[in-house]
């Protein structure tokens, strides 16, 4: 565990999104940074953290709206910029970015969620199956970019073929795996060396699952947000995947603008441990020997089973 504090010291630079897009922001010193990698419950973080600071179950406006993708390519980053400027309630930035491309203040609160990567990538199947490829060139082409794609047309119906893909090719020169994406482990890595920081807070997909009531206090008292306790049921209640799942429209990201095909798939099933069955025992070796060279133990263990399941929070952990 790093005593030293965070340095962006690499511009990611993707299909999707990039993180230069973060030069010229005004930070606030109560933004909150929701900074999970892909498919490891960035909405469901979104959702929750909107929920706390609105204190209703209905939302004034779509998650996109109220917590924008900062770095998200499709959208000039000038009208991303003034959007969170015009804000006046407590705002929720979303980032795909690792903590080493971030630049990093010691004011505002950066939430990150844990996710067992076997998982991520069984959900990344569902994402990319959804993805409307069509809608995608088009808006990368009215935004003037000229970004590498991330069409897989031939791409195997073998998910265990993919699997080996996504373990052993990198999308940038300093990572190993995460190919269409990019590194679900390195990402991991950038902030769990940085666990120590006090505006650094880790949830996992795992405790939500199990205690999401537990975990929106602990969440809330993190934030410094006081909840009427009138209103924790209704809160909790739309904050379930069902509840969230139910309003496509309302909380998929970039709902409007037509990049999946079906937004309700987006969430598809929110369970754990459909790589079960699915990805075979060769598949399972290689990930845990990946695993097993790219993480400490501790992380890796944490990322599969969630902090309930260590006895304690990262923030809390020994190193």
């Amino acid at each position: 565990m790093s005593s030293k504090k965070p340095e962006r010291r690499r511009h990611y630079e993707h299909a999707v999104f990039d993180s230069a897009r973060w030069d010229g922001f005004d930070s606030r010193a109560d933004d909150i940074t929701v900074c999970t990698s892909y498919k490891a419950g960035t909405t469901w973080t979104q959702t929750i953290c909107a929920l706390l600071i609105f204190q209703q179950p209905e939302l004034p406006a779509p998650l996109s709206e109220l917590s924008p993708w900062l770095d998200m390519v499709l959208k000039p980053v000038d009208e991303v910029h003034s959007a969170l400027a015009a804000q006046r309630h407590r705002r929720i930035i979303k980032t795909h970015t690792p903590l080493d491309g971030l630049p990093w203040s010691d004011d505002p609160a950066y939430v990150f969620c844990g996710r067992d990567p076997r998982d991520v990538f069984m959900s990344m199947l569902n994402h990319l199956d959804n993805t409307d490829e069509e809608v995608m060139r088009r808006l990368r082409s009215e935004a003037g970019l000229d970004a590498p794609e991330t069409d897989m047309p031939e791409r195997p119906s073998d998910p265990n073929i993919l699997f080996r893909v996504w373990l052993e090719v990198g999308s940038f020169e300093w990572e190993q795996d995460g190919f269409p994406f990019w590194s679900h482990f390195s990402h991991a890595n950038s902030f769990w060396e940085h666990r120590h920081l006090p505006n650094l807070y880790f949830l996992h997909y795992a405790d939500l699952q199990a205690d999401l009531d537990g975990e929106m206090r602990r969440l809330s008292e993190f934030l410094g947000i006081d909840v009427d306790e009138s209103r924790w049921p209704s809160l909790v209640q739309a904050a379930t995947f069902d509840a969230v799942k139910a309003r496509p429209e309302q909380f998929a990201p970039e709902a409007g603008t037509g990049i999946w095909k079906d937004n309700a798939k987006f969430f598809n099933k929110g369970t754990s441990g459909q790589w079960r069955g699915a990805l075979s025992a060769e598949s399972l070796a290689l990930y845990e020997k990946v695993k097993a060279e790219r993480m400490s133990a501790q992380l890796g263990d944490w990322l599969e089973r969630g902090s309930a399941a260590c006895g304690d929070t990262p923030n809390d952990l020994p190193d």
